[in-house]
């Protein structure tokens, strides 16, 4: 008799759900003639000038381990980017920490820093990874619901409710995933003024710090006395349109890395090298790309808005990212509901607003890191939807 081991699995990998974004990622496999505006994963192909220095390092043979740390010199682009773009400084030697993807250095901050029993909030809507994350490492996610009204943004008022004191860290996710919504600087000191009177730490995914739209973007450690107690996360895949080389990186200060780099030292050895190669040249010469890019998504997401809105779907504007999250409860159905129909009876895949936590209720993400003549035919077939339901 063949026996099930399947409970001895862990406890929290059993409590844990899958993505939510790839449930109807992987529908489409299984489906012909749909139109997918689901993944956030840039159309544009990473640079030329980037993809050849990296063959270049092949052809060279440097294949070898890194440090595990990162390549010196990458490490030291790092430093320079962040000093000339968002006026942070790093030590590239102690304060930084090259990760595959920015998902790993997301894992390594919350291992880094959460025990079993401590409190991490985290603003919903947001990406999928934080709460489970939080959950592996033993900790308690308290996810805080931000409003339409309010721009999605997390208010000082909502972050003080939800402190306690088993909080050890709150997570910023800003420019946001699903919503586009970004934190202003004035937005940031509401925050800061609030967490200077705890002992909180902070994870701030910056992955979308050059895809905003009519202002710069600020990072919370950029202001008095925050950056002592930010981890601040970031990569290459959505400004340089380079998702497939999972490269990301984690700048903290120096006693923080210590600890970090030790469960990166032990899980992972180093990032892959020839990716490295690669984002040494993107950080070197790669400005000009990322400026065409984010010109290219501004005139999508402008675009997106728009026609969204013509349709009758009321549409917060979103300011940073590649995403549009229109409110679509006044169709009598749950998110769910909404996009299942619209996949299996119109085929077009956006994304329900509840993969990315329970108040996403009554939205869908619709992502334009597609072309316009993509995004042309699924809001084609979204509007045939829209006239049936409405009895047009």
């Amino acid at each position: 008799m063949t026996r099930d081991f399947s409970q001895r699995m862990s406890r929290r990998a059993q409590e844990i759900q899958p993505s939510g974004i790839r449930k109807f990622f992987d529908l489409l496999g299984e489906m012909k003639d749909v139109v997918s505006l689901t993944v956030g994963q840039p159309d544009f192909v990473t640079p030329w000038h980037i993809r050849a220095a990296a063959i270049e390092s092949l052809e060279a043979g440097k294949t070898y381990y890194t440090s595990n740390a990162g390549l010196p010199r990458l490490r030291e682009e790092i430093s320079r980017y962040l000093d000339r773009r968002f006026g942070l400084r790093y030590d590239p030697v102690t304060e930084l920490l090259v990760t595959v993807g920015g998902s790993e250095a997301i894992d390594l901050a919350v291992r880094g820093v959460v025990d079993p029993g401590d409190e991490v909030i985290i603003p919903t809507p947001s990406f999928v990874c934080y709460a489970p994350l939080v959950t592996l490492a033993g900790g308690i996610p308290v996810e805080v619901a931000t409003r339409e009204a309010d721009g999605f943004k997390l208010t000082p008022e909502a972050l003080r409710r939800a402190l306690t004191p088993k909080t050890k860290l709150v997570i910023l996710p800003f420019p946001n995933n699903p919503t586009g919504a970004i934190l202003t600087r004035e937005d940031l000191e509401g925050l800061a003024a609030v967490l200077r009177e705890t002992d909180a730490l902070i994870l701030s995914d910056e992955i979308y710090a050059e895809l905003t739209y009519g202002t710069r973007h600020v990072s919370i450690a950029s202001l008095p006395d925050m950056r002592e107690r930010t981890l601040l996360v970031s990569g290459f895949s959505k400004a340089y349109a380079m998702t497939g080389w999972r490269l990301g990186y984690l700048a903290a200060p120096g006693a923080m890395i210590h600890e970090i780099f030790k469960i990166h030292q032990y899980g992972i050895m180093c990032a892959p090298t020839t990716a490295q190669f690669g984002a040494i040249e993107a950080m070197q010469n790669g400005d000009g790309d990322v400026e065409e890019m984010v010109a290219e998504y501004d005139r999508r997401r402008k675009y997106l808005v728009h026609k969204l809105r013509d349709l009758g779907l009321p549409c917060f504007e979103p300011k940073g990212a590649f995403y549009v999250f229109p409110n679509i409860s006044g169709f009598g159905m749950t998110s769910e509901q909404f996009c299942e129909k619209l996949l299996y009876d119109y085929g077009v895949a956006i994304v329900p607003g509840t993969a990315f936590g329970a108040c996403g209720e009554g939205f869908a993400r619709v992502s334009y890191a597609y072309s316009v003549r993509h995004l042309d035919r699924a809001l084609e077939r979204i509007a045939k939807m829209i006239d049936d339901c409405r009895g047009h």
